[in-house]
């Protein structure tokens, strides 16, 4: 369908490669082979992968702390919100209901 069009290296124009430079040639003795040394054993290391200074546990306490302040806030401003809810329809719930039941009451 639609290929894309591969652009190719352009070529210079006028432009000519410098000849080829030959270097004289020497026979080099085939170096010796040394078996490779054997590596050191990786001896693990025993201190911990994170380093708790006293800042950094005092950073982290507060943090901790400030994120459990703001998650209660919230939860408890739910709740309140639920309950100030509950608490207003059954209040408009006796008020309907005093009204229906009670017709000859109001007519006066």
């Amino acid at each position: 369908m639609l290929r894309p069009k591969i652009p190719t290296m352009p070529t210079p124009v006028g432009v000519t490669a410098p000849p080829a430079v030959v270097q004289p040639t020497t026979v080099e003795p085939a170096p010796q082979t040394m078996a490779p040394a054997m590596a050191a054993p990786v001896v693990p290391t025993t201190r911990p992968a994170v380093q708790l200074t006293p800042g950094s546990v005092l950073a982290v306490v507060g943090a901790g702390t400030a994120v459990v302040l703001v998650v209660g806030t919230v939860l408890v401003s739910m709740l309140l919100a639920t309950a100030v809810t509950a608490a207003s329809v059954a209040v408009c719930a006796v008020v309907v209901r005093s009204l229906l039941t009670s017709p000859n009451k109001r007519r006066r």
